[in-house]
């Protein structure tokens, strides 16, 4: 049977065959991947069958505080009455939904619907605030539109020069690096910015190490350079960008001293990486959390942004701006209705032409729909406390692990009267929950994702799940029949929730109408926008011009600003942090399959030589990372590949190696984005 990988954004095809209750992951000849897995998706299957699965709901016992199995009946009862009870107390607010990345377009749209109708809450976010959210918010207001890569990732084996900035491709999607393996072998120049010495950066013919959280700084003296050197495509700026007179102004001020004196990255590297981008025929820029994952986030997107129009790139073959967005389905998953402030087709929900549209799918009265949430950090921290939600609903998540400053996190679920968390294995946020629902896993179940090019793909089920065990859209529609939610009863079945989404999504950004099953299997996918059946998809975006009233790109000026937290005597050192080859996201599943642990059995702390020998530390001795949030502790593993003054943790991990125990809750004002990427620490031996 032909489908995709649970894991990353790339969405690799693969074949899946299954022989005495047996399931084997097989090679296929896929557009993105070419017949190419990573070690995680060739040891996707082995989580199906896995002893530690949970295949009964489990209930906490009031007297003895343990989860105990209980029946599908008991369960939603108490999840039914939860919930009644707060709102009844509370208003409808109090009762919150965080969802998930991973989830399928048609179980992102219904979680979306449940919380607007089923619950009438205002309060649904999801994790992907966690990765994406500076590079869309960044796209928005640049493009007027937000897909990840605007076009097919065929192009990168095109480009003559190709700059990552804060991407890993090597550990996070390693068949991408076939097509940076291609461009580099038809003569292309690869360029990458990272504090690290990463396995992509050692690949790259040029990198640019700066101080965590200065990369924009290096992209305004990026552009800088290209106004003085002539580089900057006057045509293309005059007839398809405004805003860009202010832009000069600004950058005026970042001569290339300036930036290395900040950054610590070289002026003449500056200089080539300038020239590399301006002469090529063909050029691509690439950011990635290493970027985006800052308080400024969306600053510095848009700094990148701004160099990528200024050298007349986006809407060209083989060359644009793009971010290579994380989670499977991190770029369907923020388009139909789990993000704050969103309805299904990228609609905004505080439009009333929006609501109407959508209320009219839903059946229900456009007034009646809440308004706008709070992004996903603001919604986790006010959990539990007098102005915020008192029970949660968690879809493909865990929090626990995965938020910043964790610890008081943790502490807010905890908190809570009442916590719901949908899962196949027991999660550190499904261990703290008073009902655990088992869920259906990826190949079990029917749906479609949307991968970082905007290709809606296919994702099969080989077999039902075991008994005992429901889908996700199953457990949703069984609650809202149990709330009697208004409205037209939401269908649980995947292929009647996704022509649903289509008339949802239809006229949006992400406009979903002519998109159908069929047409996906016969077409590897289907890119939007589509809004026709009969009508062509969109594999490349603004060849003629952008999502904006006037078909402009916008230029925004952007100035570098110090981090939100800067080292002191007491902390002195900068921490980051980033993911390993094996593992994937929390940990949650990869931790449990046996040749993912023996290749990343633990996490560790990466620090310099120099700085290990000025602590005394030697290579696999326990280190103890402290900030002013917490502290957490795991093996060193000494690197000449990382700068001195910087300390990097992989985020993998739960318990005592918690990385984001320590991780900076700044969030971005634009995007809500934490500042996961640097933070002060000091560094102690355990």
């Amino acid at each position: 049977m032909a489908t995709h990988c649970p894991y990353c954004a790339l969405q690799c095809g693969m074949i899946l065959r299954e022989e005495d209750d047996a399931v084997s992951v097989l090679p296929r000849q896929f557009p993105t991947n070419r017949g190419g897995l990573c070690q995680k998706g060739w040891t996707s299957a082995e989580l199906l069958s896995h002893p530690q699965r949970l295949t009964s709901p489990l209930l906490r016992d009031p007297a003895s505080g343990e989860l105990r199995p209980a029946s599908w009946d008991a369960a939603l009862d108490r999840i039914t009455t939860g919930i009644r009870d707060v709102q009844e107390k509370h208003g409808r607010d109090a009762v919150a939904v965080f969802g998930g990345g991973g989830l399928t377009n048609e179980k992102a749209y219904a979680l979306g619907r449940f919380a607007r109708v089923a619950l009438g809450t205002r309060h649904i976010d999801y994790n992907g605030r966690f990765c994406m959210s500076s590079a869309a918010a960044a796209g928005m207001r640049a493009f007027g539109v937000d897909r990840g890569l605007p076009f097919p990732l065929s192009d990168l084996g095109r480009a003559d020069t190709l700059l990552l900035v804060g991407a890993n491709p090597a550990e996070t999607m390693p068949p991408l690096m076939r097509w940076l393996t291609e461009q580099r072998e038809r003569g292309g120049r690869l360029i990458v910015i990272d504090p690290r010495v990463t396995a992509t950066a050692r690949q790259a013919d040029l990198h640019l190490q700066p101080l965590p959280g200065t990369d924009l700084a290096v992209a305004n003296a990026l552009l800088h350079i290209a106004l003085t050197e002539g580089y900057v495509d006057g045509d293309y700026v005059a007839t398809r960008t405004t805003g860009f007179t202010e832009v000069r102004r600004t950058v005026a001020g970042w001569w290339p001293a300036r930036a290395e004196a900040l950054s610590g990255v070289p002026v003449a590297d500056l200089e080539e990486t300038a020239r590399a981008l301006g002469t090529a025929g063909r050029a691509i820029i690439l950011t990635a959390r290493g970027a985006e994952q800052h308080a400024k986030g969306v600053d510095t997107v848009t700094g990148f942004v701004n160099l990528a129009l200024a050298l007349g790139l986006p809407g060209r073959p083989g060359s644009g701006y793009g971010c290579l967005t994380g989670q499977g389905n991190g770029q369907g998953g923020r388009e139909h209705g789990q993000k704050a402030d969103q309805l299904p087709g990228y609609r905004r929900i505080d439009d009333l032409e929006a609501r109407a549209h959508v209320a009219q799918v839903w059946g229900v009265p456009a007034d009646e729909l809440p308004g706008p949430g709070v992004p996903a950090y603001q919604l986790l921290d006010s959990l539990g406390t007098d102005q915020g939600p008192r029970a949660l609903l968690v879809f493909g998540s865990n929090p626990v692990v995965s938020a910043p400053r964790a610890a008081r996190i943790e502490g807010r679920l905890r908190d809570l009267d009442l916590l719901v968390v949908t899962d196949f294995l027991l999660s550190e946020t499904a261990a703290l929950a008073d009902v655990v629902l088992p869920t259906a896993q990826w190949a079990e179940e029917d749906g479609t994702m949307t991968n970082l090019e905007g290709r809606v793909l296919r994702r099969r089920a080989l077999r039902p799940p075991p008994a005992g065990v429901r889908t996700d859209l199953s457990i949703l529609t069984a609650l809202s029949s149990r709330l009697r939610a208004p409205g037209r009863q939401p269908p649980d079945d995947p292929h009647t929730v996704f022509a649903e989404l289509r008339r949802a999504s239809a006229g949006g950004i992400a406009d979903y109408a002519g998109i159908s099953w069929d047409r996906i299997d016969a077409a590897d996918g289907v890119y939007w926008p589509c809004p026709d059946d009969e009508g062509p998809d969109s594999p490349r975006l603004f060849t003629y011009r952008f999502a904006t009233a006037d078909g402009l790109a916008r230029f925004h000026p952007v100035e570098h600003r110090p981090a939100a937290e800067e080292v002191c005597a007491d902390y002195p050192l900068y921490f980051t942090t980033g993911r390993v080859l094996a593992q994937y996201q929390s940990g949650t599943q990869t931790r449990r399959v046996a040749a993912l642990r023996r290749a990343a059995p633990e996490a560790f702390v990466e620090l310099h030589p120099d700085l290990a020998e000025r602590l005394g530390v030697a290579d696999g001795e326990p280190v103890r990372v402290l900030s002013r949030r917490g502290e957490f502790q795991a093996p060193a593993r000494l690197s000449p590949g990382i700068r001195p003054d910087t300390v990097f943790a992989p985020f993998h991990w739960g318990g005592r190696a918690r990385a984001n125990s320590v991780t900076n809750d700044a969030v971005d004002p634009i995007s809500g984005m934490p500042e996961f990427k640097i933070c002060a620490v000091r560094v102690e031996k355990a």
